[in-house]
């Protein structure tokens, strides 16, 4: 299943949901939707205490129990994500204002590292942490080089250089690696994120989506494209969820 959703129609959509979800912020939907339960959505949630915002998904299975194989190499290598798409601005993060659709992350992809400052393995390396389950954030953005309505994270063109997050990994494509280590605990996963002001998170809306990516065969744009979705918490990324 490709995710048809163009960012407009995602923004749009969201801004209605925020009408009508002053009772219900986080997301609740029935299981058997997905086909692998480890990526069958239950509930999606993102509330804030202090300065934490907690970003939390629940499953039918055991997230983080199902990854991708590796393929031995970067072109073609595939990403399993649990991702929670946002209404918030990606200049939030460091990135250029209207950049795209903004969205956390929580990734595996055993045939390449994409967050240099950190060792999630503990072996003393810190390139080689890709088959260990990491966070990001990601600015994300339709591309039909990657198929019917899909989306992609939005290339860096060569040549360009646009305003960028400090932890971004390098990588030509707009993407930040901050660090913030997911916790899995039963059925749930979940990831501790810190801002300087929270404030600027409250009440934007949130969708909760599972999906996998795969790196371009030939290493060039699009990079990194959203090959398959598994599920959708709202069924339709209308954003429904809210920021408490």
């Amino acid at each position: 299943m490709t995710w048809n959703v163009t960012f407009r129609h995602a923004l749009a959509a969201g801004s209605l949901a925020l009408a009508g979800a002053a009772q219900a912020h986080g997301i609740e939907t029935a299981p058997g939707t997905a086909e692998i339960a480890d990526f069958d959505i239950v509930s999606a949630a993102i509330t804030t205490e202090g300065n934490i915002a907690t970003f939390t998904m629940a499953v039918a299975g055991t997230p983080g129990a199902t990854v991708p194989g590796a393929t031995g190499a970067l072109g073609g290598a595939a990403v399993f994500s649990y991702v929670w798409p946002t209404s918030l601005d990606p200049s939030i993060l460091g990135f250029g204002a209207g950049a795209g659709i903004l969205a956390f992350a929580v990734t595996i992809h055993p045939d390449f590292d994409d967050t240099p400052l950190f060792d999630e393995d503990g072996s003393n390396d810190t390139g080689d942490d890709g088959g260990s389950w990491h966070s990001h954030w990601v600015v994300l953005g339709q591309d039909e080089a990657c198929g019917p309505g899909a989306l992609k994270v939005i290339d860096i063109p060569e040549g360009e250089t646009p305003p960028l997050p400090a932890t971004w990994p390098g990588l030509p494509i707009l993407i930040d690696s901050p660090g913030w280590s997911p916790v899995f605990s039963g059925q749930t996963v979940s990831v501790r994120v810190p801002f300087a002001d929270i404030g600027a998170v409250a009440g934007a809306s949130f969708d909760g989506v599972t999906a996998a990516l795969r790196v371009d065969a030939n290493i060039h744009a699009p990079l990194l494209c959203v090959s398959d979705v598994f599920d959708v918490a709202s069924g339709d990324l209308s954003l429904p969820g809210r920021i408490d």
